[in-house]
């Protein structure tokens, strides 16, 4: 995944929170990139927007990017061509740790989402499989509407973002900044991607190689949102005990 190749290679893997605060950039050079490199942090708020049913507004998440992106400049020092992978790992943890910050899901919608969470866990030991979106709306005697915003909610209460899968990667590589450690992390990124099947591999590269949104992966797998969102949660589940495991 060429993403994947990028992160690794530019070896942002191995200085992923480990590199100074400051670059020796002028305010000027700071404010060109600034300007160069925010349609990145554009298209990661319209991507999150939709996952978050407007939680907060547009205006706040892209000035929370802003500054995620501003930190990214000053630890990365002048972009290269694996700055633009770096920086939008670090603008989108910046926006999903302000969300986390201020607890924003209402209790009773967490509440929903944990019974519905414990509800699909029972049917799906019943069946020895993951329920259809419609056996599981009809175990939970809701519509199917109903039940894919349930999806959406429990999705947007546990957000997993890919930067800390790929925290755990650079961790696993010891985070050495040398060509074998960034190698390492490739490789380490590469066996977890084997593990997930192929639908799971393709919610994953369309979302943080080609920034789309839920509702433009649902067109174009012909899935639901919910559906997406659910892939996109296991399958950085599933990255992150593989490389706890390795």
């Amino acid at each position: 995944m060429a993403y994947l190749a990028d992160y690794a290679d530019s070896g942002a893997a191995a200085m992923y929170g480990e590199a100074p605060a400051n670059a020796g950039m002028t305010p000027g050079e700071e404010q060109r990139h600034l300007l160069a490199y925010a349609p990145l942090v554009k298209r990661i708020v319209r991507q999150l927007n939709s996952q978050v049913s407007g939680a907060i507004s547009r205006e706040d998440m892209e000035q929370i990017g802003l500054m995620g992106l501003l930190e990214a400049l000053r630890r990365y020092g002048t972009p290269d061509k694996g700055f633009g992978s770096y920086a939008g790992l670090r603008v989108r943890g910046a926006i999903l740790d302000e969300l986390r910050r201020q607890d924003w899901r209402p209790r009773a919608v967490r509440q929903d989402s944990h019974r519905v969470r414990d509800a699909l866990r029972e049917l799906t030991r019943k069946l020895g499989r993951e329920p259809l979106e419609k056996e599981a709306a009809a175990a939970l005697g809701v519509t199917l509407e109903e039940f894919r915003q349930h999806v959406l909610d429990d999705c947007a209460e546990e957000m997993l973002s890919f930067d800390e899968v790929l925290q755990e990667a650079s961790e696993h590589a010891h985070s050495a900044p040398s060509p074998e450690e960034a190698y390492l992390v490739r490789r380490s990124l590469e066996q977890v991607l084997g593990s997930l099947n192929e639908k799971e591999q393709r919610v994953i590269q369309m979302i943080y190689e080609f920034e789309l949104s839920y509702k433009e992966i649902a067109a174009v797998l012909d899935l639901s949102d919910a559906r997406v969102c659910q892939l996109n949660k296991s399958a950085l589940a599933k990255m992150k005990a593989a490389l706890q495991r390795a």
